[in-house]
């Protein structure tokens, strides 16, 4: 894959940003004929995939990739029990800034659910807005976990408001950069829905190659937690089937995702796949804290049999 041309990746998924770029590379799906001279200046869509789920029409609605958007539903469910438990984990290191990571990662999905079932259809004026809101969500969930990742070496104090103005603040730039690169990239599509070609190479360094560095970080700083801090392997374990669960999701969607949708008759894709290695993975990212800390309770109280209380530090 050439970093300024997303032909190669976007016929082989059905990325929603790939509804919005253009290229010099044009597959003819009838034949499966790949022409690399192709001139798209006056075609109103994007790059087309190979194969992608068929869409339902409902109630004279139709809806796109129904199979990950009950995965993506799910999901929500399962973002606001992980949210309810964190909560209750009152003096709990970090919980916080976990509590507001989820809560981002429940933006996202809503807005996932908003590009990829067609609530803002692919073509319309605000389709790609959404798109480049969706991208940078994801950066910005990214980023945050860079700040959650280094709270394991006590640099800082958790849960004051310096330790969430880092996590804000971090977030907040990532979304900044993520949603610029992407915006500034579908701004000729936004103008005048034609253009011969669309440069991607900034919106490809940003989206992929620094958010990925940045979960690169995170991973390897809870590794060093799990190891020499708090010294469980069970913890090690539950990162590497995060790591797993991660890789497996984007090998779906960026590898396998033809041969899923061929495979089982268009009814779903490799993004269905993708959903659902992702929210295993955000389980995993739980679970990680949720075994790395403990209510720190400075005492406990308890009563004896007598009706005395009794302190213990």
């Amino acid at each position: 894959m050439g970093v300024s041309n997303f032909a190669s990746v976007c016929s082989k998924t059905p990325l929603p940003l790939c509804s919005i770029l253009k290229s010099s590379t044009h597959l003819v799906l009838s034949n499966s004929t790949l022409i690399h001279d192709f001139d798209p200046k006056h075609l109103n869509i994007g790059i087309l995939p190979r194969c992608y789920a068929r869409s339902v029409d409902l109630a004279n609605t139709v809806i796109f990739g129904v199979g990950n958007a009950f995965i993506n539903i799910g999901a929500l469910g399962v973002i606001l029990i992980i949210i309810y438990n964190i909560r209750q984990k009152y003096t709990a290191i970090g919980r916080s800034e976990y509590q507001y990571f989820f809560q981002l990662t429940l933006l996202l999905i809503i807005f996932t659910l908003i590009v990829d079932c067609g609530v803002s259809p692919p073509g319309s004026g605000s389709f790609p807005y959404f798109v480049a809101i969706q991208i940078g969500l994801a950066g910005a969930c990214c980023w945050s976990l860079l700040i959650n990742g280094l709270l394991g070496f006590n640099l800082w104090e958790d849960g004051t408001t310096k330790s969430m103005l880092l996590v804000r603040g971090f977030s907040t730039l990532g979304f900044i950069a993520n949603f610029l690169a992407s915006i500034l990239t579908f701004k000729s599509w936004i103008k005048d829905h034609s253009v011969a070609n669309i440069n991607t190479t900034g919106m490809f360094v940003v989206v992929y190659v620094i958010n990925a560095i940045i979960l690169f970080i995170y991973t390897i700083c809870q590794l060093l937690v799990s190891l020499f801090i708090v010294r469980n392997y069970w913890v090690t374990g539950a990162i590497t089937l995060a790591v797993f669960f991660f890789v497996m999701g984007q090998i779906c969607v960026y590898a396998l995702s033809t041969q899923i949708c061929e495979g089982v008759k268009h009814y779903i894709d490799g993004l269905f796949f993708g959903s659902v290695c992702n929210i295993f993975t955000l389980m995993m990212v739980y679970k990680i804290w949720d075994m790395t800390t403990d209510d720190d309770l400075e005492f406990s109280v308890s009563v004896n049999k007598d009706g005395s209380v009794v302190y213990d530090n």
